[in-house]
């Protein structure tokens, strides 16, 4: 490992933070003339939410902007360093839109950002989200009850055990595991039957 390598791994680190710290919910309503996605509806900064004050459209710029915002440098990362690497890089990003630099450390819960990671490590790994999350939310209209279905599967799933690799080992369940922690509200009112559903107003 040469002195270069180093300095690569930890600029490419940096800039996935900065990257992940883009929040793309804050940005669109800032430019559609909307209100501040952290003072309406669930005040979460993500596309659920956007969907509720926006619309479909605006919902899915936030989606592809999250998601890219953690599929890019890590495929880049990925591609020019190590895989290893990559995944530090994620986990980068997945935290730079939780505390994200540029909104005062207050970000979203990271679902569509983890996703886009997990794409960039292992197509294989982001298709199995995407399709659980899919059926999970065709099924019950639940956002956050599919994110938390695919976080577990994820979890769950030997596709991240690359042979000859640990850091993904390490990733990509720390990732899940504070996916989990970011919908423990989430959680709480699915049990008591209060989460409102795809397409709702937040009671």
């Amino acid at each position: 490992m040469t002195i270069h390598f180093v300095y690569g791994a930890i600029v490419a680190i940096i800039f996935s933070y900065l990257a992940g710290s883009l929040s793309s919910a804050i940005i669109v309503c800032k430019l559609a003339r909307l209100p501040d996605p952290r003072a309406q509806g669930s005040k979460n900064p993500g596309a659920t939410n956007v969907l509720r004050i926006g619309g479909k459209k605006l919902a899915a710029i936030v989606l592809l902007g999250d998601a890219l915002k953690g599929f890019i440098p890590v495929l880049v990362a990925g591609y020019v360093l190590s895989i290893p690497v990559a995944s530090w890089c994620a986990l980068a990003a997945f935290l730079g839109h939780l505390f994200p630099i540029f909104f005062g450390f207050k970000g979203g819960k990271g679902v569509a950002t983890a996703l886009g990671t997990w794409f960039a490590l292992d197509w294989r790994l982001g298709l199995l989200a995407v399709l659980v999350w899919l059926i999970v939310a065709y099924m019950t209209r639940y956002s956050s009850l599919a994110a938390i279905t695919m976080v577990l599967v994820v979890f769950a799933s030997p596709l991240y055990s690359t042979p000859g690799y640990l850091t993904p080992v390490i990733s990509i369940p720390l990732m899940c595991l504070i996916l989990l922690w970011t919908h423990r509200h989430n959680i709480q009112r699915l049990l008591a039957g209060t989460e409102p559903k795809i397409g709702s107003e937040k009671k």
